[in-house]
């Protein structure tokens, strides 16, 4: 479907609510074109989010905001609306923060529901520059800076956490250049963060995940930036499947390794990344490009979308609050970021 009228071409966001309508912008046929779809019932937006017509942990908590007040303004059941909304992707806790927040209002009117949604995307914009402030004093100028899949304005509010860290970095005159990971299975760095990119005419090249090695021995990496998907108290981090092995190779090279989310993506009733479900998705996003079988019929496969890396590895994590640095021992009220 053509964009709903408030939608600006210079400007990416992956929702936007006209007239009483979710519109999600469809991040499965991103390049090729750019497709909104209209909801006007949560069970749709349940179904964008299993099937990844949106994506990125800040993004899909919005969505689900915004799912919640297409079931009060419809009088469906909000409890079931809630668990069916939850039950959608296990991984990313933001949707699940998002669906607690609002089910503590006072009250499910539509119109309280709906501006809580709004409330959710505007703090999230806010906080997504913030994220941007605090993460580009790391970068130095000249920097080569490699991330993976998309944690820019498709998967947020807008601006972005890793990529929103590259993007002020870039405004701020830092003369960057970007490596950004193809991203297996769903090549969200190649379709979704190239796309971004090319927007914003960052400098940059994209990758196959298996290239970030030879570039850090090369010396041709400065430091990696990624988002995340949960934070568990003692730093352990899911993220898209792929992640940690750049933290393993950052380590070993000597690079900072940061990570990029804002609070509501800490899970601190996890006291490690062992009790991160983990999602596994299906195996035709492995053997399949585009519908086009790309393995032996019956190829066994296993697929986890995320994995989880030790604290221990990661450099500092940028939020909205400021930079914390490791040993991670989060709790309600230490929220003390190192820089901020």
């Amino acid at each position: 479907m053509s964009a709903p009228k408030s939608a600006r071409p210079d400007l990416v966001r992956p929702l936007i609510w006209e007239d009483d309508t979710l519109y999600m912008l469809d991040q499965r046929v991103i390049p090729a074109r750019e497709e909104w779809l209209p909801m006007n019932d949560y069970r749709q937006v349940v179904e964008g989010i299993k099937d990844m017509a949106v994506r990125g942990a800040p993004a899909i908590g919005i969505a689900a905001a915004y799912g919640l007040a297409l079931a009060a303004k419809n009088g469906d059941d909000f409890a079931q609306a809630c668990a069916d909304l939850a039950a959608s992707r296990p991984t990313a806790v933001n949707l699940f923060w998002a669906i607690h927040r609002i089910q503590h209002l006072a009250d499910h009117s539509f119109a309280t529901v709906l501006a809580e949604a709004k409330k959710i995307e505007a703090e999230d914009l806010e906080m997504n520059y913030s994220i941007g402030r605090f993460g580009s004093l790391l970068i130095k100028n000249g920097w080569n800076v490699l991330t993976v899949c998309n944690t820019g304005s498709l998967a947020t509010a807008g601006h972005g956490t890793a990529l929103g860290v590259i993007r002020t970095a870039h405004s701020d005159g830092k003369g960057i250049h970007v490596w950004s990971c193809e991203t297996r299975p769903r090549q969200q760095g190649l379709r979704l963060t190239a796309y971004e990119l090319m927007k914003e005419g960052i400098p940059f090249h994209s990758i196959t995940d298996g290239m970030a090695a030879s570039l850090m021995r090369a010396g041709k990496v400065d430091c990696v930036i990624a988002g995340a998907d949960r934070i568990a108290r003692n730093g352990d981090t899911a993220n898209k499947i792929g992640t940690y092995s750049l933290a393993v190779l950052a380590h070993h090279h000597g690079l900072p390794f940061y990570i990029a989310a804002p609070v509501s993506t800490f899970d601190l009733e996890l006291a490690d990344g062992s009790g991160i479900p983990i999602e596994e998705r299906h195996s035709s996003e492995i053997t399949q490009i585009e519908g086009v079988a790309v393995a032996p019929e019956g190829c066994p496969v296993f697929n986890p979308g995320f994995d989880v890396t030790p604290g221990e590895l990661i450099t500092g994590i940028i939020t909205e609050q400021g930079v914390f640095e490791g040993p991670y021992r989060f709790g309600e009220s230490d929220f003390s970021p190192v820089h901020s």
